[in-house]
This record gives C-alpha cells, structure tokens and sequence, in this order.
C-alpha cells in the first residue's frame, strides 16, 4: 500500500513522529513517503513561517499560550485553507491509498479537502502532544492515534467517535528500547536541550555539574555550536554532543534525563525506561506532557533555577529507589500502548474504507 505522510517543521517533533510511522509501515510492507506539505505547497514561505514560529515559541511564549487556549475548544479550523492547492496536486502526483498526518494543519487541510467532496481517501491523524486540543479534531477523519487514555477521553468528551480512537501512544524509532542499568557502575545523567540547544547560560551550573561525585553528564547541545565548544572539551566529568541523530544511543547508557518535556522526547524515554526530570514548563502543550508524565509516576518537574535544578538532580540521581519507581511506572504505562497500532489502522482504513474499531 502507499502511504502518503503528512507533516511540517513547526519544532521537530512532528517530522519526528512521520520518521518513526514510516518506519513502522515501512516494516509492515508498505511503501511510504514523508512529504513537508508546508515546504511543498507554500515553497517561498515555508522556511520564513519555520523562523517566525521558533522566535515566538522562544520569546513570544505569552502570545503563544494565549492562542492556545483561546482555540482549545475551537471546531472549523481554516488554517488549512492556503494549503489546499498544493495538497490537490500532491494527490495527484503521488496516488496514495491513505494519508496519516503528524502536524494539526495538515490534517485540517486534509479534511477540509474531504469534506468538499474531492476525496474518499483515508485520513490517519496521529497526536504529537498528550493534549486533547480542538486544533486536531476534524470532521473528515478516520482515524485518531492518541498518547493516552485520558486524551481519548478529551475527545469523546469534544464529540469524536471512540471507535475511531486509539490508544497508541506518541510513536518514537524502535531503536529506542529498554535498557539493562547496573546500579553498580557510575551514575551517567543526559541533558537534552531540545533541537535548539536551549541550556542555562552560567559556567557555575557546569561548574557544580562536573563536581557531582560520581556522576558523569552528557549534554546533547542540538544546534547550539556555541554552547557545544563552549562546553566541548573543557569539563573532565562532561561530555558534549552536537546535533545527533543517535539520541537512543545517549538514552540506553543513562540512568536519569533531564529534558523539556517534548511529546516525542517523553515517549522516546518511556520507550527506553529512562526516568526523567523535566524542566518545569512554560508552553502550554508542554505543560500538557509534563502533567502526564507527573501522574502517572514518570518523572518529576524541576526549576529552571540554577540552584533548585542542581538540587533536583543530586536528590534524583543518588536515589535508586525513586529511579526504580520510575522505571516501573514506565513498564506500566508502555504495557498500555500499542506501538504497532498504525499499521493494523491503515491496513483497516486502506482494505475496508471504515472507521478503526
């Protein structure tokens, strides 16, 4: 079957949930392509929309915040109306047997195609945030794949068929696995500051992290060069990492991560049992995954504060009982997910052209 992949680079995480279900449909024998349909359909634009978002997610997070919650039950979103021409043409170009998409405009494009009558094709749209939001719900979808139970939830709540919701968990790369940890070897903390690199600024944070007894800290800087050989060779008990694409590999060797609470990156930890310290967060889908994360014994929310975070991370890292609890509640939400759900969705949407049971 060809599956047509839908998604956009607003923050990584999207393109990052389109790799990992192209990977999975990939080894369920179908043939899968990844299409950015913003860079697609709006090719002067794209790259300029791209800037603009991560200025107003980094500085802008009020404005952000405010949008967020003033379209949280929102029904008919249009946003998707520019996108439309370019999508008829895709369409045609590519001849898909069912299209899954990984960003909320896509899918809303998508719908609103459908809902005009200009095509049956199914539509798969997969949540990238534990968020129940109203921007991802759209009358001309088939099927939803959501983090949790509780957002399932949500959108029975907001009116959406359960029948056509699934359980599935935020999908991540299967090379994330559960790791063996000895308690015995050295303490190993991951520090993940997201694609960016966004990390405290102060040489003292670093100072009193390479003075951890016992501990050594890696430090994934993304795209941050400067932070990287500002910190790259300098600290004996810290390693830092320019962008990578072998964020399992950090992941399998670490008994504790500190990261922001990305829907993906919560999922890629869960995936690989690593419990988590989660700085505390300002963006609201953020706050969404950094909630779930709490409840369900995960991981525990920390201070941007210099000296608050290094006090969470030297109670955390030290405490193997409170690392144990998190990797068992770990084990208990991955049981409830099924991480092979696309596959047997699209095999379903694709061969009988119904809702997902």
């Amino acid at each position: 079957m060809n599956v047509l992949i839908l998604t956009g680079k607003f923050g990584m995480g999207h393109l990052s949930a389109a790799r990992a279900l192209q990977e999975q449909l990939g080894q369920d024998g179908h043939h899968v392509e990844i299409v950015d349909l913003f860079e697609y359909a709006l090719p002067g634009q794209a790259s300029a929309r791209y800037w603009w978002f991560n200025v107003l997610v980094t500085y802008g997070g009020v404005f952000y915040n405010l949008y967020h919650d003033l379209t949280a039950n929102n029904t008919g979103d249009s946003r998707g109306d520019e996108l439309l021409g370019g999508l008829a043409q895709l369409l045609e170009e590519r001849r898909p047997d069912v299209v899954l998409s990984t960003h909320p405009i896509c899918s809303a494009a998508m719908a609103q195609y459908k809902e005009e009558g200009l095509s049956g094709l199914p539509l798969l749209t997969c949540v990238t945030d534990v968020t129940c939001h109203s921007e991802w719900i759209h009358a001309g979808t088939d099927c939803y794949l959501v983090a949790e139970e509780a957002v399932r939830q949500g959108f029975i709540a907001k009116g959406v068929d359960p029948r056509t919701i699934v359980v599935s968990g935020i999908p991540v790369s299967g090379r994330f696995r559960p790791a063996r940890r000895e308690s015995t070897r050295r303490r190993e903390l991951l520090i993940m500051g997201g694609g960016l690199g966004l990390m405290p600024r102060r040489d003292s944070f670093y100072q009193a992290l390479n003075a951890l007894p016992g501990v050594h800290t890696t430090i994934l800087t993304g795209h941050n060069e400067k932070l990287f050989h500002r910190l790259d060779g300098r600290y004996a008990n810290i390693e830092a990492v320019p962008f990578t694409e072998e964020v399992e590999k950090y992941m399998a060797r670490a008994c504790l991560m500190l990261s922001k609470p990305g829907g993906i990156t919560c999922f890629e930890a869960i995936a690989a049992r690593l419990p988590i310290l989660a700085w505390q967060p300002f963006l609201k889908q953020e706050q969404e995954n950094a909630d779930f994360l709490v409840r369900r014994g995960m991981a525990r929310i920390v201070a941007k504060e210099e000296s608050a975070c290094l006090a969470a991370i030297s109670e955390t890292i030290y405490d193997d009982e409170a690392l144990s609890s998190m990797e068992r509640s770990m084990d208990e939400v991955a049981a409830t997910l099924s991480r092979t759900a696309a596959c047997a969705v699209v095999r379903a949407l694709a061969g009988e052209r119904r809702v997902c049971a």
